[in-house]
């Protein structure tokens, strides 16, 4: 069981996630920055990273893929805007396919991932924008926020074992 919980808050199209971890800023920016690290703990337990392959600078991108039950694939693509180390990763994120193509199909969204340190602890705020509020809803319902959680609750793990 973690122990900080997720705060959740939606307001039409935005979605803003913010979670503690016990643990230095640059730490846990770090783990957002290369493969080596995210292949541990991106991802819901049950649909963890299988594929990575990252460009972490503006500009860049990141490719991958996760494999849930049954060997299903669910592949992303994050093209990074602005990068403040160690305060700042701002991206777009689509659903792709596995060249890397972007899946109309599907809403992407702007996220801007803040991390702030106060008192030898590292919060994060994600604010993620999307285009219309149904496009919010449709991710939701795929269980978006609870895969975020999941995934939040392992980097608190990988943190905790100190394995970064």
């Amino acid at each position: 069981m973690s122990k900080h919980q997720l705060q959740v808050e939606a307001q039409g199209s935005t979605l803003i996630l913010t979670r503690s971890f016990d643990a230095p800023r640059r730490k846990v920016f770090q783990a957002h920055t290369d493969c080596k690290h995210l292949m541990n703990w991106w991802g819901p337990r049950e649909w963890p990273l299988t594929y990575c392959k990252i460009d972490f600078r503006v500009g860049g991108k990141w490719h991958f893929c996760m494999t849930g039950p049954d060997a299903m694939e669910g592949w992303g693509l994050v093209i990074y805007k602005d990068i403040k180390e160690p305060e700042l990763i701002e991206y777009e994120d689509f659903f792709s396919d596995k060249e890397g193509n972007k899946n109309q199909e599907f809403p992407s969204t702007v996220v801007k991932t803040e991390f702030f340190e106060k008192d030898g602890k590292t919060i994060i705020k994600s604010t993620a924008i999307y285009a219309t509020p149904e496009d919010l809803k449709k991710v939701t319902e795929m269980g978006m926020v609870e895969g975020i959680s999941q995934t939040l609750d392992r980097l608190e793990e990988l943190l905790e074992a100190g394995s970064l």
